[in-house]
């Protein structure tokens, strides 16, 4: 019987490749579509148990478009290059988390792991 790799598994589409580019833009665009707030997070060594990561900033309850997501993305990938980066979905009817995704790997090359080229 043959086995997945021992390897650490991060939040939805961990078991999938690394999404490109054009798919992290329709997974934002998704969101804002659903009427969702993204929000960026970010941590050092995340953990399964570890629920909470830091927020990058406030979600950003006025984005209008992929690109200004991918902007502070980018922005909070330049600052905390070493961290791993995901985009969370908050819905304010149910006032919880209803998606979330990984855009960065630390110590990933190019887009292999990463899920984003910058």
């Amino acid at each position: 019987m043959r086995t997945l790799p021992i390897e650490q598994r991060y939040e939805t589409f961990s078991y999938l490749p690394a999404l490109t580019d054009a798919q992290i833009a329709r997974q934002i665009q998704y969101t804002l579509d659903q009427g969702y707030f993204p929000c960026i997070e970010f941590s050092e060594a995340p953990t399964p148990q570890e629920y909470y990561w830091t927020m990058w900033k406030l979600p950003l309850f006025n984005a209008t478009s992929p690109q200004e997501v991918l902007n502070e993305v980018q922005q909070c990938r330049s600052e905390y290059g070493g961290s791993y980066i995901r985009v969370v979905a908050f819905d304010n009817i149910k006032q919880c988390q209803v998606m979330s995704f990984i855009v960065h790997k630390p110590g990933a090359s190019g887009n292999s792991g990463s899920g984003y080229r910058y």
